[in-house]
């Protein structure tokens, strides 16, 4: 009990939670009860500390370089700092923005431009609804990604890169791994009209069939426009700002150079060299996103919080959870109708970019001489 304890606060310490939060996290969702001076008595046994004994500023100055070496270098301080966090380096948060102005002056002048307003959105709880979407700006180069966003918590429940997003076994089989983890399945899913969401829609009314509420069945799946699609598409320019603006810079020199013509060996050479680094990197991004604080804003219908609290623990926004309980049976036939991602090969691929690049262009020479 204690060791699980102590695990746990040390899980959400490295989250970047405050003690407030662990506390909250610890007895609502597994029914421990501490002090906040019980709670810093444990995080200073385990030599756990926000603002005492300091990484060395060096080595938290390589880790912001290494990673404005790669799609890094489209964080803003805030979510660098979490980064940070979550790697392990206590440094104070004033600390990342000195460091960023001096590696990275550039991206700091670009990222001080001001965002555009959106329009409101309400969603009464976390599983109330969910929205799916596919993100095309890499799917030129062979990489395709698709993912899920909780309207009311804004946590991420599924961001996967693969082959295909257009094949709506691929895509169901994210859904399905979602539901089985969660053991239900959210009281509505909306989607755009494209036939790649078309398995989904059928496993979601199957599921809701046998239900009584006034969103069962048909009812629980809904189509439109994708710009109707809000909380996903404005989720999208999120994802652009942290990370994949980098990948359409880097493939976009290498079509430009003559590197990459977009025939198909162009294209599996991309999935081949680059996709699990992308997939890393796109975790990455679920954890940081999901562990952050979304300040308040004038739309008073979207809570502020971190994501993964709001969604776990939706009493703190005097909502409740809307998930629906589903029949592990019923998800076990959804599943034999899906897809599921695999393993691109089994041979150590590259671990950056750089070297991504190198082997992408050896191996295209290679086989261009040979056949």
């Amino acid at each position: 009990m204690m060791e699980t304890r102590r695990n746990l606060i040390r899980h959400y310490f490295n989250l970047g939670y405050s003690y407030k939060e662990i506390i909250l996290c610890l007895r609502l969702k597994h029914f421990i009860q501490i002090s906040v001076r019980h709670l810093k008595r444990i995080l200073r046994k385990e030599n756990l500390f926000r603002r005492k004994n300091q990484s060395n500023v060096l080595d938290v100055a390589a880790y912001i370089d290494s990673e404005v070496q790669m799609s890094g270098s489209l964080h803003g301080y805030r979510w660098m700092h979490l980064k940070c966090i979550q790697n392990k380096l206590v440094t104070i948060h004033e600390n990342v923005p000195e460091l960023l102005k001096v590696m990275d002056p550039e991206g700091c002048k670009i990222r001080s431009k001001k965002r555009l307003r959106r329009r409101s959105y309400y969603s009464k709880g976390p599983n109330y609804l969910w929205h799916v979407d596919s993100y095309d700006k890499l799917k030129p180069f062979g990489i395709c990604i698709n993912g899920c966003i909780d309207g009311f918590s804004r946590k991420i429940i599924w961001l996967e890169a693969y082959v295909s997003s257009s094949n709506p076994k691929i895509i169901a089989g994210y859904y399905t791994n979602a539901v089985k983890n969660m053991n239900a399945c959210p009281l509505r899913i909306r989607s755009d009209r494209g036939t790649e969401n078309s398995y989904i829609e059928q496993m979601q009314m199957f599921l809701r069939r046998n239900h009584t509420d006034e969103f069962a069945f048909e009812k629980s799946f809904l189509k439109g426009v994708s710009t109707a699609n809000q909380r996903i598409e404005a989720w999208w320019s999120v994802l652009r700002k942290q990370n994949s603006q980098f990948w359409i810079n880097v493939f976009g020199i290498m079509r430009d150079s003559g590197d990459f013509s977009g025939d198909f060996l162009d294209k599996n050479l991309i999935q081949f060299c680059f996709m699990n680094i992308i997939q890393r990197e796109l975790n990455q991004v679920v954890k940081v996103w999901n562990a952050h604080r979304i300040r308040g804003t004038k739309n008073m219908n979207s809570p502020n919080g971190r994501p993964n609290i709001m969604f776990s623990l939706p009493q703190l926004c005097d909502t409740h959870e809307y998930a629906v309980d589903v029949d592990a049976r019923e998800v076990s036939v959804c599943e034999d109708e899906c897809i599921f991602k695999g393993n691109l090969h089994n041979i150590d691929a590259p671990h950056d970019c750089f070297t991504a690049k190198e082997v992408y262009i050896f191996l295209k020479n290679e086989i261009r001489r040979n056949f």
